[in-house]
C-alpha cells in the first residue's frame, strides 16, 4: 500500500499517527464515515500539513511534511474508487488484492523472468496471453 510507504509502519507525529488509524478502518466504514473523517482529521491538521520550508540545496519552497501531504492527496484523489467494492456488491469485488498479489502476479513475475531476453513487444504478448489464459481458468 502506497499510503504505509508515506506514513511508515511506526510513525513519530501525531498527524502521521491519527492518519493511520483512519486508513486502518477503511475497509471496515462505509464512504461517508470515512470522508468525514478524513475532513476532520484535515481540519484539525491543516497548519501542520500546509506548513512550508525552504530547500537548501534548491532555495526552493516546499512542504515541510511532504509524505503525510502526499498521503493525504492520494486518499483525496482516490476516494472515488476506494469503495467499489461496496458500491457493487453483486460484481463480488473483494477488500483487498491479497488474491492478485499471491495468485496472478506471482506466477506473471516467474513468467517474465524466465524469458528475459525477450524485447519488450514479445513481452507484452507473453504477459497478455498469459491474462488471458488465466481468466479462463478460473
Amino acid at each position: 500500500m502506497i499510503l504505509q510507504r508515506y506514513l511508515t509502519r511506526k510513525p513519530k507525529l501525531d498527524a502521521s499517527k491519527d492518519l493511520k488509524k483512519i486508513i486502518s478502518r477503511l475497509t471496515s466504514t462505509t464512504q461517508t464515515r470515512f470522508e468525514n473523517k478524513l475532513d476532520l482529521w484535515y481540519q484539525e491538521y491543516e497548519t501542520f500539513i500546509n506548513e512550508k520550508s525552504i530547500n537548501p540545496s534548491t532555495g526552493k519552497e516546499q512542504y515541510t511534511h511532504r509524505r503525510l501531504m502526499a498521503a493525504y492527496k492520494s486518499l483525496r484523489r482516490n476516494l472515488p474508487y476506494l469503495f467499489t467494492y461496496k458500491n457493487y456488491p453483486d460484481l463480488g469485488i473483494v477488500n483487498t488484492t491479497n488474491a492478485l498479489d499471491g495468485g496472478v502476479f506471482t506466477q506473471l513475475k516467474k513468467l517474465t523472468k524466465l524469458h528475459q531476453g525477450v524485447n519488450r513487444s514479445l513481452k507484452t504478448k507473453l504477459i497478455d496471453h498469459y491474462l488471458v489464459n488465466y481468466n479462463k481458468k478460473l
